[in-house]
């Protein structure tokens, strides 16, 4: 198995260059490397304000739209609950074990933000996906140091694609 990105396109705002699908493979294959990630599925969700702003409240509690939002199904979180699978045989494998999560992104809100910080919309639409997969591996923004350390990872993903600031 290796790195896989599946993704689809659930807005209507904008289309999705075939472009981005490669750059977003490529900064993929970069922050998996970067981390010493092998494997793994990854699924990239794109699609407006009003979803994303369902999916924050239903989620996460936050009554607005937001820019990325990540799931993670390898997380350790004492609140997931256990899936268990009947295996038949000892060569059949756990259907989502190969799985790192979902990360779902606003176009309107990443178009939004390239504008607000003068850079273009892949810059940021790399940035936000490099973002949600660090979060896939458990890395957060609690705190400054935590944040640092995440930004830090990110524009070091983002620089070896070519997307510096």
């Amino acid at each position: 198995m290796s790195l896989r990105l599946d993704w689809s396109n659930e807005q209507q705002k904008m289309d999705i260059p075939d472009s981005w699908i490669e750059l977003l493979e490529q900064l993929l294959q970069l922050a998996a490397e970067s981390e010493g990630v092998a494997e793994g599925d990854v699924s990239l969700t794109f699609t407006d304000d009003e979803q994303i702003h369902q999916l924050n409240l239903e989620y996460r509690g936050i009554d607005r739209p937001t820019d990325v939002l990540s799931f993670a199904m390898q997380e350790d979180g004492t609140e997931e609950l256990d899936i268990i699978f009947e295996v038949e045989s000892e060569e059949e494998a756990d259907p989502i074990s190969g799985m790192l999560g979902d990360i779902i992104i606003s176009v309107e809100t990443a178009k939004a933000q390239s504008e607000d910080y003068g850079h273009s919309l892949e810059r940021e639409i790399g940035f936000l996906f490099v973002h949600g997969f660090l979060h896939l591996l458990g890395y957060d923004h609690q705190d400054d140091a935590a944040e640092a350390e995440m930004m830090g990872k990110q524009e070091a993903v983002l620089s070896l694609a070519g997307l510096a600031r």
